[in-house]
């Protein structure tokens, strides 16, 4: 599709930068991290009390963390893949 860019953040991490411009179209790290991540409960975090600086340096440190797709599509940030959210990104892109 023309004017859109692929990242496979398996082979390209997420830089800190492409994080923080991700965070800053939400309303926290959080709202951008996968529980749904086999990591999560292998490393026991479902039992820990985590923050905004954790849920940061976890989707850095392991692209499994960050919920996926992530659209950006001019001001507007779609993260996921629930049907709601991916016909969001669709309308939002043909409009």
């Amino acid at each position: 599709m023309e004017g859109v860019t692929l990242q496979d953040i398996k082979t390209e991490p997420i830089t800190p930068g492409q994080l923080e411009e991700m965070r800053k179209l939400t309303d926290s790290y959080a709202s951008l991290f996968s529980k749904r991540a086999m990591l999560f409960r292998q490393r026991g975090l479902h039992e820990q009390t985590l923050g905004d600086t954790d849920y940061k340096n976890l989707m850095l440190d392991h692209y499994t963390f960050l919920k996926r797709p992530v659209i950006l599509f001019g001001e507007s940030i779609f993260i996921g893949n629930s049907k709601k959210t991916i016909a969001s990104a669709k309308e939002a892109i043909h409009s």
